[in-house]
């Protein structure tokens, strides 16, 4: 018999850029899914978006939303998300645009410098996501 709690599933958006290596956008398994980084890229060019900080974290965000909405969840979901940014004197100003996602019920979140992202981008946000119980596999042998 098969656990529900250790079936992996990947998860595929049409509505946000695909994976740029040998990684899924996200994975499900049992109660959580885990979203890679999402970086400020548009999904039609592959390019980063002009705009600085707020234009790629915005456009960060509205990945991982389109992400999580193609698996029926949201935002309000998210558990943990980690920041990776260029420069941690741009926090004040990712911050102001991750508060317009992420309105109450606040996830867990850490954010770390880091020395370079993938394509040059200057930030990248993965997230830690919980189904809801409605959303898990009635058959699974976890419950």
């Amino acid at each position: 018999m098969s656990c529900c709690c250790t079936n992996k599933e990947t998860i595929s958006c049409e509505n946000a850029p695909g994976a740029i290596g040998p990684y899924s956008v996200a994975v499900s398994t049992g109660s959580l899914v885990f979203v890679s980084g999402q970086l400020g890229l548009d999904k039609d060019t592959g390019s980063l978006v002009a705009g600085g900080i707020q234009a790629q974290t915005r456009k960060a965000l509205e990945n991982m939303k389109a992400i999580l909405e193609s698996a029926g969840l949201s935002l309000g979901n998210v558990v943990k998300t980690t920041v990776f940014m260029l420069d941690m004197g741009q926090f004040a100003d990712m911050n102001t645009v991750y508060a317009e996602f992420f309105t109450s019920d606040f996830p867990a979140r850490s954010a770390i410098q880091v020395a370079g992202l993938p394509k040059n981008g200057i930030v990248e946000i993965e997230a830690i996501v919980v189904k809801p119980d409605d959303q898990e596999d009635e058959n699974c042998c976890c419950h």
